[in-house]
């Protein structure tokens, strides 16, 4: 059971996060964090990794939705993008599954915003380069 949906892109890794970050705009996500892990593996543990950034990715009106429908969905939140260089030097942009990872949380009304973030997050995905 796959919990993302991932495309391999052209072009380089910053251009894979501008392009993400863009994509994510026009379906009304904002980037609340980025996380460079291959620099904080670096500084805290002295290891080498290819680029991979997580970004999360949150479009308030979707949020507020969920946080009224569950309090304590904001544990799930935001929802998370990976853009990692592979081991064959490709650039592979992935979103996570909303309804996926909603199945833990046992609240009915979370699954029609769930279906409709993932519909948004998958239109980000297929319409990278």
């Amino acid at each position: 059971m796959s919990y993302s949906f991932s495309k391999i892109v052209s072009g380089n890794f910053d251009q894979a996060i501008e392009n993400v970050t863009e994509e994510l705009k026009k379906e009304g996500f904002g980037v609340l964090t980025e996380i460079d892990v291959k620099a904080t593996m670096k500084k805290k543990i002295d290891k080498d990794m290819k680029p991979y950034k997580i970004l999360g990715a949150c479009n308030p009106g979707y949020a507020f939705k969920a946080i009224e429908s569950e309090n304590m969905i904001g544990l799930m939140l935001p929802c998370n993008v990976l853009v990692r260089e592979t081991n064959e030097g490709k650039i592979e942009v992935s979103a996570i599954d909303p309804v996926k990872s909603m199945m833990a949380v046992e609240n009915k009304d979370l699954h029609g915003i769930a279906t409709e973030v993932r519909a948004k997050l998958s239109k980000v995905i297929e319409s990278l380069n």
